[in-house]
């Protein structure tokens, strides 16, 4: 489906669908993040290397500027990246702790 500017659309129907896409879109891209996550417990060797500080701040820096560059207010991405990495941590986590092999 085509991009439409935001300034383009007539009415609230334009705006939502405009919106649906965008979500389809972000969720189509976090589901290919979550993969490289899902691959990255893999090659970890316990719990404790799910966690890794500079890498989270390297990451917020990254997307902070980000969204500055497109005025977004960063505050908004950082807190909405802070939530999704705290949940991938979390997934390593729980597939670190369980016995057996690596899948």
């Amino acid at each position: 489906m085509a991009t439409r500017d935001a300034q383009k659309c007539d009415n609230m129907d334009e705006v939502r669908l405009e919106i649906d896409r965008i979500d389809q879109a972000m969720v189509d891209l976090i589901c290919e993040r979550f993969a490289f996550v899902d691959r990255a417990w893999q090659l970890k060797n316990s719990p404790a290397d799910a966690r890794v500080p500079w890498r989270i701040q390297q990451v917020i820096d990254r997307v902070r500027a980000r969204a500055e560059e497109n005025n977004l207010p960063p505050e908004l991405v950082e807190a909405l990246w802070r939530q999704m990495i705290g949940w991938f941590i979390q997934y390593e986590e729980e597939k670190l702790r369980k016995p057996g092999p690596k899948e």
